[in-house]
């Protein structure tokens, strides 16, 4: 996680809560790390094919690293389970977001940052949470964590369910586009999707090679 942030928390101001943000969370829960890298990468694509430059990527791309961060705040029994959530435990972790939001608000340097967290488990037509933004009342950098948090989800593996192909993961993510998500992030992810299956089909064989060598 922190490789793939490291030319961006050099020249952030505030790269040091940053970086122990990023530890905690780490420490907490190991998936959630491997996914909020991944997650980051995606946005920072995204971002930039969406023409977003300069701190305004920057911003995006951290608060991708971050969009989890809420987590530190639920029962790590909850976060582990395997198998569906029961409709109390699935609404403690719809919490995460307003926990991750007060985190990072404690830093008025990061009060952007913490917007983008805050809302990045709305939907395009107004039945998210939080707060039931709909359209682009959503900041933008949370619309373009929304396909990339969504798209490294449905393709990895869950205790309740196998994962997704590339080409399965596109069909649910078309099929939400103008309901769930952002209709133009979703054609500028179009554009990605290939990349991206190529980087995941890299992770997975660099993270095999790891355990192999974990076990010899």
């Amino acid at each position: 996680m922190f490789q793939s942030i490291q030319r961006i928390l050099n020249s952030h101001p505030f790269h040091d809560i940053i970086e122990c943000l990023a530890a905690a969370l780490e420490a907490k829960d190991l998936y959630t790390s491997g996914h909020s890298s991944r997650v980051g990468d995606m946005s920072y694509d995204l971002g930039r094919a969406m023409g977003l430059k300069g701190s305004e990527l920057e911003t995006v791309h951290i608060a991708a690293h971050l969009h989890d961060i809420g987590k530190m705040g639920i029962s790590e029994v909850i976060l582990n389970k395997r198998g569906r959530l029961l409709p109390h435990e699935f609404a403690l972790i719809q919490t995460h977001p307003e926990i991750g939001y007060r985190i990072l608000a404690k830093s008025k340097g990061l009060q952007k940052i913490a917007e983008i967290v805050l809302h990045h488990h709305e939907r395009w037509d107004g039945r998210g949470y939080p707060e039931g933004l709909k359209e682009d009342k959503i900041p933008l950098g949370s619309r373009i964590i929304a396909v990339a948090d969504s798209a490294d989800a449905i393709t990895s593996i869950r205790p309740y369910r196998k994962a997704l192909s590339w080409e399965e993961c596109w069909e649910e993510i078309l099929i939400n586009k103008g309901i769930q998500f952002d209709p133009v992030a979703v054609e500028a992810a179009e554009k990605l999707w290939k990349r991206w299956k190529v980087r995941w089909q890299d992770f997975q064989k660099y993270s095999k090679e790891v355990k192999l060598e974990v076990l010899k």
